[in-house]
């Protein structure tokens, strides 16, 4: 496949299924990840992300279609057979080994000779920031430290694909944020192919090169974070990834001058006094804030509109505090480009 050069295709899905009875898992996905690349399969619970990991990883087989790693057909080949690894969310570190033993395993597993094996212990705890950790237990570390841990051992023997599972689910905020810029900063330091599954839009959209938005076993969307947020192919995305006003028929041609499906995000609408003149570029509506809330780095409003649509407008906090309450009758502005169609989806 080529995307202004030629990249090499290091995970290819095609037309793949996998059915538990009834349940269509995963439907008729097709998908290609590149070399080098982070890319995360994004979606709630129930929604064929997990799965999909899974059937790369080898612990779940297709029930039709065709997987391939780097243009290998692995479909019935045994995840040992394959050249993966996976964190999982719980880490599944050995309690009774120490930090040291936990990450050189795989190497013992296959006979590596013990200097060899330390001298890439050591090399691993320093690339994930835990320098002279080697003999501590799993017990005594924090969990940002044993999913530190976890990275190491599942990357010491050099995959091609890592394979992450949620595992900054277990974390607390802003330990989970330090640990999103960590990860990515590893996988551009080692170059390898990170899958990253995770239902946390705000994650998929900080770490990945590009994003595949699952819902009900399909694909809705593939795209850059950029292209997911700003242009949401169908009203799921545009619903699940952020927030989104989503106008049609009426109240849309109503305010955008067409009955289509649309989306707005809440951070394009700006919130103008009722006499602010507009220009021809702008879509403009009245009515009355009903209810404001505040989230510390902006706030949320919500505008009751003389045309009975409720709109969310969100404004950063850049003063202490703000002339919009709850009751004051706005105008709300926003450029017509910030209205996105979006097709019949999900």
């Amino acid at each position: 496949m080529t995307t202004g050069s030629t990249r090499t295709v290091a995970v290819k899905l095609a037309d793949v299924c996998r059915f538990f009875g009834d349940v269509k898992a995963v439907d008729h996905v097709s998908l290609e990840l590149f070399d080098g690349e982070f890319f995360s399969l994004l979606g709630p619970s129930g929604s064929g992300k997990t799965t999909c990991l899974r059937l790369i990883a080898g612990f779940e087989q297709p029930t039709s279609g065709s997987l391939q790693l780097h243009g290998v057909e692995v479909s019935g080949v045994p995840p040992y057979d394959r050249d993966v690894n996976t964190v999982f969310q719980d880490y599944a570190l050995f309690p009774h080994m120490n930090v040291g033993q936990n990450i050189g395993y795989g190497l013992m597993v296959k006979n590596v000779p013990k200097a060899e094996r330390e001298a890439r212990v050591q090399e691993m705890l320093e690339m994930v920031r835990l320098p002279g950790m080697a003999t501590r237990k799993p017990s005594q570390l924090s969990g940002g430290q044993r999913q530190r841990v976890a990275l190491a051992r599942a990357l010491i023997n050099h995959p091609r694909v890592l394979l992450l599972d949620e595992p900054l689910g277990a974390l607390d905020l802003k330990l989970r944020q330090e640990m999103q810029i960590e990860l990515k900063s590893i996988q551009q330091r080692i170059g390898i192919t990170f899958v990253f599954v995770t239902h946390d839009q705000e994650e998929a959209l900080t770490m990945s090169d590009r994003i595949a938005v699952f819902n009900l076993g399909k694909i809705e969307q593939i795209g850059t974070p950029s292209e997911i947020y700003e242009r949401p192919a169908t009203r799921f995305v545009a619903g699940f990834v952020g927030v989104s006003n989503i106008l049609s028929g009426t109240a849309a041609e109503q305010l955008t001058g067409h009955s289509s499906t649309v989306a707005i995000r809440p951070e394009k609408i700006r919130i103008v006094d009722v006499g602010t003149p507009v220009n021809g570029d702008q879509c403009t509506a009245e009515g009355k804030i009903r209810d404001v809330i505040y989230l510390g780095m902006h706030t949320r409003y919500l505008v009751e509109l003389d045309s009975g649509v409720d709109l969310t407008v969100v404004e950063q906090n850049l003063e202490t505090s703000s002339a919009n309450v709850r009751g004051s009758r706005v105008k709300l502005v926003w450029p017509k480009n910030s209205n996105r169609p979006l097709s019949a989806g999900a």
